[in-house]
C-alpha cells in the first residue's frame, strides 16, 4: 500500500454492510488509503433491515474494525443514522471516544458551515415516497442481487461491470423526478438556514453541484453508495471533492492478494467482538 492521503474530512454513506450488494472489499481499500481528521458515516453503513443472521462474511467484519480502529487513533468520526439503520436513532448523542453517534450533523470548514444528514426524512413530504419506500425495500434490494450474480459471470469472461438501477433511474421518469426534487428540497431548506453546504446520501446518486433560489445559493453534495458507484465525498484545502474509486489508480494498481471468504455466523460473530474489545480475561 502507498502512502495514505491526508483528508481533513472524508463521508461515505450507503454501505449496506449485511446485504449481498455490499462492496465492502473495495471500501475498506479505500478506507486503509486515507488518513481523514474526521470520518462521517452518513447513514445506512449497517443495514439493519436487510441483517440475516445467515450472512455476515468476514470481509464486512473487516470494515467495522477498520473504524474502530480509526476511532481508537484518534480520528473524529460522526456516525449519521439513515433508514436502513434507524434503530440507532434512539441512540442519538451516544459518544464512545472520538466516535459520536447523531441524526444530523454541522461542520464549521474555514468559516463556512456544512449540513451533513442522510436525507430519507424527505421521504414523507415527497410525491413519489411510497414508490419509493416499495422500491427499496423489495424491488431494489432483489435487482441488486440480481445484478451481482449477473457481474460476477460477466467479470469471469472478462466483460465489464453493468448496472441494472442505474438503467432504469436514467429511464424512468418518475425516479428522475425523484432524484431531482430530493435536491432541490435539500437545497431550499439548507438556503433558508444559512448553510453554505448540504451532504446528503441516501438516493444512491453522487452528486456535486450549485443550486440557486431567489433566496440564494448552496453547494449540495451527495456521497452516492459502495453497492453501485462506489464514491466518497473529500474536504481538503477549503474544496469538496467526488471521489471515486474506480478512478483511483493508485488502488487499482495495487490490488491487495484475494482473501477467502468467510460467513461468519453469531457465535463466531460474539468471539470476535468479545476479543476487539478485551473483554475475556487474560
Amino acid at each position: 500500500m502507498s502512502k495514505k492521503r491526508s483528508v481533513e474530512v472524508a463521508v461515505i454513506s450507503d454501505v449496506h454492510l449485511g446485504t449481498y450488494g455490499c462492496r465492502a472489499k473495495e471500501l475498506l481499500e479505500y478506507l486503509k488509503s486515507i488518513r481523514p481528521a474526521t470520518l462521517v458515516l452518513n447513514g445506512d453503513i449497517i443495514d439493519i433491515w436487510q441483517f440475516s443472521k445467515r450472512y455476515w462474511p468476514s470481509s464486512h467484519m473487516r470494515i467495522v474494525k477498520q473504524i474502530f480502529g480509526m476511532a481508537a487513533k484518534g480520528v473524529e468520526i460522526y456516525y449519521v443514522t439513515g433508514n436502513h439503520d434507524e434503530m440507532l436513532r434512539k441512540f442519538d448523542g451516544f459518544t464512545m471516544g472520538s466516535l459520536k453517534i447523531m441524526n444530523k450533523v454541522v461542520l464549521e470548514l474555514d468559516g463556512k458551515k456544512a449540513w451533513i444528514f442522510h436525507g430519507d426524512v424527505f421521504d414523507i413530504t415527497m410525491k413519489h415516497s411510497k414508490w419509493l419506500a416499495k422500491l427499496g425495500a423489495i424491488g431494489y434490494d432483489t435487482l441488486i442481487l440480481l445484478n451481482a450474480f449477473v457481474n460476477f459471470v460477466r467479470e469471469k469472461v472478462g466483460m465489464g461491470r453493468v448496472s441494472f438501477s442505474k438503467k432504469i433511474k436514467n429511464r424512468v421518469k418518475g425516479a428522475v423526478k425523484f432524484i431531482d426534487d430530493f435536491e432541490n428540497t435539500a437545497a431550499e431548506i439548507a438556503i433558508n438556514n444559512k448553510y453554505d453546504y448540504v451532504l446528503c446520501g441516501h438516493i444512491h446518486n453522487p452528486e456535486m453541484k450549485t443550486i440557486r433560489n431567489n433566496e440564494g445559493s448552496v453547494v449540495y453534495l451527495n456521497s452516492g453508495d459502495w453497492i453501485e458507484n462506489l464514491t466518497a465525498l473529500e474536504y481538503n484545502k477549503k474544496e469538496w471533492s467526488l471521489y471515486r474509486f474506480a478512478d483511483d489508480a493508485t488502488l487499482s494498481e495495487e490490488k491487495a492478494p484475494e482473501e477467502e471468504e468467510e460467513n461468519l455466523d453469531v457465535g463466531v460473530l460474539y468471539k470476535n467482538l468479545v476479543a476487539e474489545f478485551r473483554l475475556s480475561k487474560p
